[in-house]
């Protein structure tokens, strides 16, 4: 029997009908879907509400960062919407992910529903080393992500979003248990487009990945199910190893 698929899907599209087009689709095939800030501007909770009525599992992706209550406030909103998993920025401090998780789970209790996962975006990534140096961050990359994953693990968060790149090293600090979401994944083959720190997506879960999200190289293609499928025989073939 094979395992779940790892693959999120990212639905970088303008609307509804696009949107439920492909997750009806790739039904069967992915693992979940990942909405946003390009399809929630555009179209809101109502979307993200349909598509939990429907089962599909949902990361809300909006990279909440902002002052505690403000994030806490957010956080529960999105645990009424259903969604499966949410995620803020790690850089808004300790105060501000411990607020997140525990909104998470106080609105979770109030419904009673399961409490979305909470992770922490570390470093995007569209950064590359003079990126990061731009904005003031004088660390290698790799100690960033580092220290940003350590402290999303002390506020209880269940994980972060990394690039491939540094996957191992969160293993390393974090242990075995905690998730890593890794965007900027795609076949073998494909062009990198605008992310800097990629990786094939067998590659990634070989490192260590929990989750792969994928986006034009499914979307973009011709024929979505079945770059998904062969994007999700990659993974079986790792998780079967």
């Amino acid at each position: 029997m094979m395992a779940p698929s790892p693959v999120l899907v990212a639905l970088d599209v303008d609307t509804v009908e696009d949107a439920l087009a492909l997750a009806d689709g790739l039904r069967g095939v992915v693992g979940g879907y990942k909405i946003g800030s390009r399809l929630f501007t555009s179209r809101g909770p109502t979307l993200v509400r349909q598509m939990v009525e429907r089962g599909d599992r949902l990361f809300l992706d909006l990279k909440f960062h902002d002052i505690p209550n403000t994030v806490a406030g957010a956080v529960a909103a999105a645990t009424r919407l259903g969604v499966w998993m949410v995620n803020v920025h790690a850089s808004g401090g300790l105060d501000m992910m411990r607020a997140a998780k525990a909104a998470a789970l106080e609105e979770a209790h109030k419904a009673p529903t399961a409490a979305p996962l909470v992770i922490a975006v570390t470093v995007l990534t569209s950064f590359d080393q003079p990126a990061l140096a731009d904005v003031g961050v004088t660390s290698a990359i790799a100690d960033q992500v580092q220290r940003l994953a350590a402290l999303a693990q002390k506020a209880g968060l269940d994980g972060v979003v990394a690039s491939p790149h540094e996957i191992a090293l969160i293993r390393g600090t974090c242990g075995p248990d905690f998730a890593i979401v890794t965007p900027g994944i795609r076949s073998a083959g494909d062009q990198k487009g605008d992310q800097k720190r990629t990786l094939p997506a067998g590659q990634a879960l070989s490192a260590g990945a929990s989750y792969l999200v994928v986006g034009r190289p499914i979307i973009g293609d011709a024929n979505p199910r079945a770059a998904a499928e062969r994007i999700d025989r990659e993974c079986q073939a790792v998780l079967a190893q």
